[in-house]
């Protein structure tokens, strides 16, 4: 039996937030997990980055458009609100405690994540381009 093989710049063990590097409510998550894990069990990737179109194309999704945040984990890919509650999961009290809503349907959970991520720009505004890290945060981030 062979292992599976890892997606592109991803290590065994490595665990990936990707998010949409010029949308301000996912920088500020992004910023959130740098100030909130410090075991730093997460990497992070802009979807924009190479690397994250990289990832992007290995799990066959769109590279021209994201409306979620993913988490690439030991277990593979997750999306929308199963990734969101996999890394609270993760994190240190309180938000660890937020893990709870796992028990709501998934469907549920989906359709709320969705309404605010579809409406991300409208609601908390975007950045021209992708904010690049500053130099203290740069080994949480992917790069080439």
């Amino acid at each position: 039996m062979t292992e599976p093989s890892l997606p592109p710049g991803l290590s065994a063990g490595e665990r990936v937030v990707l998010f949409d590097g010029v949308c301000k409510l996912c920088n500020g998550w992004a910023k959130f997990l740098i100030r909130h894990d410090p075991a730093r069990q997460f990497r992070l990737a802009s979807v924009q980055s190479a690397q994250g179109q990289a990832l992007l194309a290995w799990y066959g999704l769109p590279t021209d458009h994201f409306d979620t945040m993913a988490l690439i984990d030991e277990q593979g890919l997750h999306l929308r609100s199963t990734a969101l509650l996999r890394i609270l999961a993760r994190l240190p009290r309180p938000w660890r405690v937020l893990a709870w809503l796992r028990l709501v349907p998934r469907s549920l959970r989906d359709w709320c994540y969705e309404r605010i991520a579809l409406n991300r720009y409208h609601l908390f505004g975007r950045h021209e381009v992708c904010l690049l890290p500053s130099a203290d945060h740069a080994e949480r981030f992917l790069h080439d």
